[in-house]
């Protein structure tokens, strides 16, 4: 499977929660950096998130692929409805760096935290 291939199953699997099958997508030893739950390994932040979210909606606009690394960008809009009834939207860049075998190794996810963390942040209360 390519690079865009994954990149396209990865949005796919998100948008339906789908946390074991994203998990496969990553090596054993990848890592997610989130702006609003921090450096975690790949099982805890899906685990996370998956607590946090009562629906997914994605919008994939596009695929940006840097040749020299082999990185990708992944540029959509994210509708989420957190646990407590509330939905924000905005839109995410991810950038997905692979290992040799496609897995993804790293993850970050880049996007104005401003109303959802806000949003997580009533929820711990």
């Amino acid at each position: 499977m390519t690079k865009k291939e994954i990149a396209k199953q990865y949005i796919d699997f998100l948008s339906k929660g789908n946390i074991k099958r994203i998990i496969n997508l990553f090596a054993k030893n990848g890592k997610v950096y989130s702006p609003i739950y921090g450096a975690c390994n790949v099982d805890k932040f899906y685990t996370v998130l998956n607590n946090d979210t009562i629906n997914s909606e994605l919008n994939l606009k596009g695929i940006f692929e840097d040749s020299d690394t082999g990185k990708l960008a992944l540029y959509f809009e994210y509708k989420w409805t957190v646990r407590s009834g509330k939905i924000v939207e905005f839109d995410v860049v991810d950038i997905l760096e692979f290992d040799n075998q496609n897995k993804i190794l790293e993850l970050k996810i880049i996007y104005d935290t401003v109303v959802s963390r806000k949003l997580i942040e009533e929820m711990e209360n």
